[in-house]
């Protein structure tokens, strides 16, 4: 078998070759979120309110879809830098039946809780009602968003990457398409409302999944998905989910916050959570490329830290932790100079203009700061430390930014709220560095030179 190329190429082409796919594809995703709640928008801004909402159980079934692939992901690539092929391709076979029991799981929540969900945030029946809706079908039809990320992690951590922005991108064409076609009832199709949005995130889904599994079997000869006499192997299940579950905490502790934050917001008024829901949405354009970036570097660093390489494992970092905060200062300059703009796209009356402005210019400065966080955070993922990401997001989300945020809420004024999310991030900096301080003196820095990056 050739020699793997996250193993000879030049750092800086392998990790654009690497992410660019997966930063393009990344970015149509968040191009389709946004869509979504703009066609939402046209609705009420009840329907927007929902879908925001609705975001804590939609991060949390994302994020322990994720969770698991990313578990596969650096396992996976520590085995092929390795050359053991054999327990390779068993990961991904044990993979792929923890994101079916991942699907059950949130089967069943649709099938039972989503409406009493909405009645935790609000009493406004309308917003209930669009929530329950919206939610019910997103979980009840939620194969797709786990095979899709599990066969797309399988193809990452082989460094076939360009495979990712296909899947993804078809996926959110087809999501933007049907969007109005199923909202509004064009032509042929019915005139769906809210329910049609979530027919049109779950078809997407459904083709991108459909898209990757036959990418996997037609040019991912590296490793090999069977199920032919097939055992489940606990012992790779326990190891996939000790790198992976640290990540769906992240998630759910993401969930957590979103939850108790709209609960904060909503003492103030209803629009103010549909401001917190509309920052989420056009935020991703700015974190998406750079969990692009994430993705494509974690295999990278897996990989040379199978093979023993720590001359390239550092130089991958240095260009991830760059190249992300890059990113994330342009993405802040945006949101400083734009946002009356970017409101307007979705159909921001003068209410939640006021509050929406100065939310999207003082939650905007934690992106100086987040670019590094994320950049650390993949190097802990790929060396089976996800517990320090864990760690990270947890005294980020919970034990700053809830508390301060509900300790400035007394002021009375929605807009001190805001200054909770930098003041977090500040936190974050400090809890990444001090973990990667950690991680690079007793794992990397041990490790031989190895080939030139």
């Amino acid at each position: 078998m050739k020699e793997n190329k996250m193993g000879v190429m030049p750092i800086t082409k392998l990790v654009i070759t690497m992410s660019l796919p997966i930063m393009a594809s990344m970015l149509i995703q968040a191009l389709y979120n946004v869509v979504d709640s703009i066609f939402v928008s046209r609705i009420s801004e009840e329907a927007l309110t929902a879908v925001s909402l609705s975001f804590p159980i939609q991060n949390l079934m994302i994020g322990v879809a994720a969770g698991t692939a990313v578990g596969v992901n650096a396992l996976l690539s520590k085995s092929l830098g390795e050359k053991n092929y054999e327990r390779a391709n068993k990961i991904a076979s044990n993979g792929v039946v923890l994101a079916i029991v991942g699907f059950l799981i949130f089967f069943v929540i649709g099938l039972t809780n989503t409406r009493w969900f909405f009645k935790t945030q609000t009493d406004v029946s309308e917003i209930v009602s669009y929530g329950a809706t919206y939610l019910n079908i997103c979980c009840l039809l939620s194969f797709g968003i786990f095979g899709q990320l599990m066969f797309e992690r399988l193809m990452q951590s082989t460094g076939k990457t360009i495979f990712t922005m296909f899947t993804q991108g078809t996926g959110a064409i087809v999501n933007i398409i049907f969007d109005p076609l199923l909202i509004f009832g064009i032509g042929p199709f019915p005139k769906l409302g809210i329910a049609g949005a979530a027919y049109a995130t779950v078809l997407g889904q459904i083709v991108a999944c459909t898209l990757a599994i036959v990418c996997n079997h037609k040019f991912n000869k590296e490793i090999k998905v069977t199920f032919k006499n097939y055992r489940p192997d606990f012992a790779i299940m326990g190891r996939i989910y000790y790198i992976g579950i640290p990540s769906v905490l992240m998630v759910a502790t993401g969930s957590v916050m979103n939850f108790l934050i709209n609960k904060i917001l909503i003492s103030f008024t209803e629009t103010a959570a549909a401001v917190f829901g509309v920052y989420f949405k056009l935020q991703s354009f700015v974190f998406m490329p750079v969990f692009g970036l994430n993705n494509g570097v974690i295999p990278i660093i897996a990989f040379n830290y199978g093979a023993r390489n720590r001359k390239r494992m550092v130089k991958t970092i240095k260009v991830a932790i760059i190249s992300a905060a890059t990113i994330m200062l342009t993405g802040f300059a945006v949101m400083q100079l734009l946002p009356h703009e970017m409101l307007k796209l979705f159909n921001a009356s003068e209410h939640m203009m006021a509050i929406g402005v100065p939310a999207l210019r003082i939650i905007s400065v934690c992106f100086v700061f987040a670019g590094a966080c994320i950049a650390l955070g993949s190097v802990f993922q790929a060396l089976g430390k996800s517990v320090f990401s864990m760690l990270v997001s947890i005294s980020r989300q919970i034990v700053v930014l809830v508390p301060v945020a509900y300790l400035f809420s007394l002021t009375g004024d929605v807009t001190n709220v805001w200054f909770a999310f930098p003041i977090a991030e500040i936190m974050s900096v400090i809890v990444s560095v001090l973990g990667f301080a950690y991680v690079y003196r007793k794992i990397i820095k041990p490790l031989p030179d190895g080939a030139p990056a």
